[in-house]
């Protein structure tokens, strides 16, 4: 059975930082593109970032350019989003996504599977 568990969202002030976790089980991690998406009142699962299952390809929304970082650890079968600077517009219930090839998408529909997401809000 394949989990996919977000985690370390959290309340911060305009201009502090937060890191979240995906940990991915019941499948090759190494074998899986890897995805964050954020949901507001205002937008269903935009797309925030990616990264390969080579991890050589990233790519930003880009509002988070230059903020946000993403990485993944295939030892440990866990993706990471370092988001810094943050403002109250990345406020969102961020979800992580999993695809089991090396193409890049940008809808979460197009991903096998994904979290329960975890809160995250910027306070101004």
């Amino acid at each position: 059975q394949v989990h996919v568990v977000e985690s370390g969202g959290g309340a911060v002030q305009a201009g502090g930082s937060l890191r979240l976790s995906c940990t991915l089980s019941g499948r090759t991690f190494s074998d899986n593109t890897m995805s964050w998406f954020r949901q507001t009142p205002e937008k269903e699962h935009e797309f925030v970032a990616v990264i390969s299952w080579s991890g050589s390809q990233t790519h930003f929304k880009y509002s988070v350019k230059g903020r946000f970082t993403i990485s993944r650890d295939d030892a440990k079968n866990t993706m990471y989003l370092e988001m810094n600077m943050l403002e109250p517009e990345d406020t969102g219930v961020y979800y992580c996504a999993a695809r089991g090839d090396s193409i890049v998408y940008y809808k979460i529909e197009q991903y096998d599977y994904w979290g329960q997401g975890t809160q995250v809000t910027v306070s101004s």
